[in-house]
């Protein structure tokens, strides 16, 4: 087993919901993780000279190619050197966070990690996604429907680059400090309670090609 990629995308630290989850899918993880924190270290968005330094002979780059290029491969050589991956990354405003889009704008290279002949090189790795929610958007909630977060990664990260997604989505974590929604408050502590323990079942089991029971 090689290491497991842990990226942030959470703005918040210590009190964040999503990152609390994770830290129950550590604390049984047996292996090595490499941490990157989105929100700590941001990773710049694509800029024009990040995508035609894809397309033209690295021998020709200008400095702001090359300053580009480096930047993909190092993000890259990171996501492609795991072996699985937990992502962190909560609804906002009905999507993910841009800090991880931006990420996932410098990693997702046709020829390198999609739309490869063989396949892409990261297929079958088991990746989790722990996404809090302000409120709820499952089956006969208002909002049903409106989560264009987890659609979007389940056709990315899972089609284009052949992860083996799944998601862990606590809900209503505004009920403690919104009054309008204190009355889903034993809903909200049920389901991160079950978003715990879901974590650190996970944890011990994660292993590549192993799904758990």
């Amino acid at each position: 087993m090689t290491y497991l990629l842990h990226l942030d995308a959470t703005s918040f630290d210590a009190e964040s919901i999503s990152r609390s989850v994770a830290r129950s899918f550590l604390d049984t993880w047996p292996g090595e993780v490499v941490h990157r924190d989105l929100a700590a270290a941001p990773v710049p968005h694509l800029t024009a000279a990040g995508i035609s330094a894809r397309l033209t002979d690295p021998a020709r780059h200008n400095p702001d190619e090359a300053a580009a290029a480096a930047l993909q491969d190092e993000l890259i050589d990171e996501f492609l050197g795991a072996s699985a991956y937990l992502f962190t990354v909560p609804l906002y405003n009905y999507a993910a966070p841009s800090s991880f889009k931006a990420w996932l704008d410098q990693i997702v290279v046709t020829g390198r990690t999609h739309a490869r002949p063989d396949g892409p090189p990261a297929a079958g790795r088991r990746a989790l996604v722990i996404s809090s929610r302000g409120g709820s958007y499952g089956p006969g909630a208002p909002h049903h429907g409106r989560d264009h977060l987890v659609p979007h990664l389940r056709e990315i990260m899972g089609g284009e680059l052949g992860l083996e997604l799944e998601f862990i989505t606590p809900e209503f974590s505004l009920a403690p400090v919104v009054p309008a929604l204190a009355q889903f408050l034993d809903f909200h502590r049920a389901s991160l309670g079950d978003a715990h323990d879901q974590a650190r079942k996970l944890g011990g089991s994660f292993t590549p090609g192993r799904k758990a029971a």
